[in-house]
């Protein structure tokens, strides 16, 4: 028998309306830039490797199939359901990958955060790190998310390994949640970070950018 042992908030008064814009955030290695038809030639640079879309559920392995991937994701801004960015590594101005909100729930004040790429020269340095703090920093102090998800492939251990250190909290499961390209079912483990918990994450990212990195 499922027993709920956490005790619901009550909200003392009406939530604001959520700001859902395109936006550009700034960091001190990363920007994040609205993606725009502009970004294609530097993802197919940065994102030519097939590995990297192991875990999305598109195969892009040529310019067409990404122009087709950009152009599915701008449809979709018009629908208000997704934000996608364009990640730049700022020393050198390159387009290094992509990420975006997603599953915007404006009535109940919360996104995915997902479709993270970043090309594997900028995997485990400084990128992914403050790219998610840019975005959970948007997400809880600009847009007034109640809640950020994440939501990853259960044999994606590195994936959840990540979001573990980033202050996640793992939920659950979503059994044969999603059907891969290859036809295998996937089963997708379910993190989160709520807006009581923003501000501890928050510093434990802060403080991790704040160390001295190599350039890359």
């Amino acid at each position: 028998m499922f027993v709920n042992m956490v005790q619901p908030r009550m909200l003392t008064l009406p939530m604001p309306p959520m700001i859902i814009d395109p936006v550009t955030l700034e960091g001190q290695y990363v920007r994040l830039e609205p993606l725009s038809m502009d970004h294609l030639a530097g993802l197919c640079e940065a994102l030519q490797d097939e590995e990297l879309w192991r875990w999305i559920f598109v195969a892009v392995k040529t310019p067409d199939e990404m122009r087709n991937f950009i152009e599915t994701a701008l449809n979709l801004v018009t629908t208000g359901n997704i934000l996608p960015f364009v990640t730049i590594y700022k020393p050198t101005n390159c387009v290094v990958g992509t990420t975006r909100y997603l599953a915007i729930d404006k009535g109940h004040h919360h996104v995915d955060i997902g479709t993270t790429l970043v090309g594997k020269q900028w995997q485990r340095t400084v990128v992914n790190t403050e790219s998610k703090y840019l975005m959970l920093r948007h997400a809880f102090e600009t847009m007034g998310c109640l809640r950020v998800q994440f939501m990853t492939d259960s044999l994606n251990i590195h994936s959840q390994n990540s979001l573990l250190r980033l202050g996640a909290t793992q939920e659950g499961i979503f059994r044969n949640h999603l059907i891969c390209a290859d036809g295998r079912l996937r089963h997708s483990v379910v993190f989160s970070i709520t807006d009581e918990e923003w501000p501890k994450v928050k510093a434990n990212l802060e403080a991790k950018l704040a160390r001295p990195f190599m350039p890359i």
